[in-house]
């Protein structure tokens, strides 16, 4: 893989242009597709962190590309050709941010927690927050995480981080990302978002201290990778809701375990609370079929629903799970209207 453009020996043009399939622009055109397919999974991945949607990372990849094609002529080749599309990546991701409309971004009120077991009108997520297919995750050959990076490629994946850096200003998370993610330097980081590298190690600072409230020890709760204890608990849980077996369901959570439904924002925590809620609409349906995936790095599923007059079972919900200890800490459970509109980007069949 060519580091740059022109290392790969290749001419570069202003633009297309008709020219016979022999000519410059064609090879221009190779050339730099041979760089979005290196690219691609890792910028887009980085646009799911700092933006927290699936859909609107899948926007902004094409944007960078889009955006690096018109400015090619531009690239010098002084620098990596990375580095130069991560710069175009981040700053379409904080124009977008500022572009936005925030009416439907509702963030999480530490104040209201839930309690006695009842439901709160108010997350302890943010509502909107999106999972990410395992499929999707970059092969970080060339893109593990320099040595200045405080978080594991693991846990910079994981939803609730995912969740707790979409509450830093935009600035502050893009800092945090290309440095303690990716193991940028605050040089490199001051160059691609401009300012001082002291300007740069202040919004580090004040990130890190947000993160540091939500997480005591510095950093998410590591688990274990994939192991045979995870599979099992993985396939109680698919059994559980295949024969609507309410007391294998709670069985399988902790004692404080939180239960999330995106969008909706309600949330639950605690056995009693969630089984609650459960015993109120797990009959709404005349039978559920699963589906095992993989989402932030965490076990995954997909549930089809089979309604009372239907002969189908369609795509009802996206639950993403945390485990902890041989139970589970936490679910994510992206419900109508969202859960089914993410099923294709895993992979789950329409029916």
């Amino acid at each position: 893989m060519p580091a740059d453009f022109s290392t790969a020996g290749l001419p570069m043009t202003d633009a297309p242009g008709p020219v016979e399939p022999s000519g410059r622009s064609i090879l221009d055109r190779l050339a730099f597709e041979r760089l979005t397919v290196a690219h691609r999974r890792e910028l887009k991945l980085h646009c799911y962190r700092m933006m927290g949607s699936l859909h609107e990372a899948d926007d902004l990849v094409q944007d960078t590309f889009l955006r690096a094609w018109r400015a090619r002529s531009q690239f010098d080749g002084r620098g990596s050709v990375r580095g130069w599309l991560y710069t175009i990546a981040t700053n379409s991701c904080l124009n977008a941010i500022k572009a936005r409309s925030t009416a439907h971004r509702i963030l999480q009120q530490p104040e209201r927690p839930p309690s006695d077991g009842r439901a709160v009108d108010g997350p302890a997520e943010l509502t909107w927050l999106e999972p990410y297919p395992d499929a999707e995750l970059p092969n970080l050959v060339d893109g593990e995480p320099g040595p200045e990076a405080r978080y594991e490629t693991r846990e910079a994946v994981q939803l609730a981080f995912v969740a707790a850096i979409q509450l830093l200003p935009p600035r502050q998370r893009a800092a945090l990302l290309l440095c303690d993610v990716l193991g940028w330097s605050a040089v490199e980081t001051a160059q691609l978002l401009g300012g001082s590298t002291a300007s740069i190690n202040s919004a580090l600072q004040r990130a890190r201290a947000t993160l540091g409230e939500r997480y005591p020890q510095g950093r998410p709760v590591q688990w274990p990778r994939s192991s045979p204890e995870e599979g099992l608990l993985l396939e109680r849980y698919m059994r559980a809701w295949q024969t609507a077996n309410l007391d294998g369901f709670i069985e399988l959570l902790r004692e404080d375990a939180t239960y999330h439904m995106p969008p909706w924002r309600e949330w639950y925590q605690g056995r009693k609370a969630i089984r609650d809620f459960i015993e109120t609409v797990w009959g709404n349906f005349a039978g559920y079929r699963t589906v095992a995936t993989r989402a932030n790095g965490q076990p995954a599923v997909g549930v089809y629903a089979l309604d009372h007059r239907d002969l189908v079972w369609r795509p009802h919900s996206l639950h993403v799970i945390e485990p902890a200890d041989g139970k589970i800490a936490s679910l994510t459970i992206y419900v109508p209207p969202l859960g089914p509109e993410l099923f294709a980007a895993f992979g789950l069949p329409p029916v």
